[in-house]
């Protein structure tokens, strides 16, 4: 596991987004067992109750779930699964929209920078879609 740290956001939130990254890429799959609480915290060199507070969060947006005794899962739940690949885009596009807006560039402008540069990344060998 490699998660780059940022300062600005809670790591238990960068930990739950980092999962949510594996499970859009196909990295973690829908009922794939993940470390335990302590396992993650050695992992990453974090607090264990940062990474217990990741896993409630975790739980609590469906994104996994936990039986008495056994270990962590993703969750199967189709809905949630294919919401999250949408929920890292729309939040992307929100920071670049914010970003963006303050130039006062126009939408045909925008639209064409991003699909000349998301075309000439895709020929220079960038990530696939």
């Amino acid at each position: 596991m490699n998660v780059n740290f940022n300062n600005r956001d809670p790591l238990y939130l960068q930990v739950v987004r980092y999962f949510k990254e594996q499970i859009a890429i196909g990295q973690l799959e829908a009922g794939q067992e993940i470390p335990s609480r302590r396992e993650l915290a050695s992992m990453l060199k974090i607090n264990p109750n940062t990474a217990q507070k990741a896993y409630k969060e975790m739980e609590e947006q469906g994104l996994i779930h936990t039986e008495r005794n056994f270990p962590s899962r993703i969750t199967t739940d189709e809905q949630i699964l294919n919401s999250i690949r949408e929920e890292l885009i729309m939040q992307a596009v929100d920071i670049f929209i914010a970003s963006i807006k303050p130039i006062h560039v126009s939408l045909d402008e925008v639209v064409e920078m991003v699909k000349e540069k998301y075309v000439s990344e895709k020929k220079l060998g960038g990530d696939q879609p």
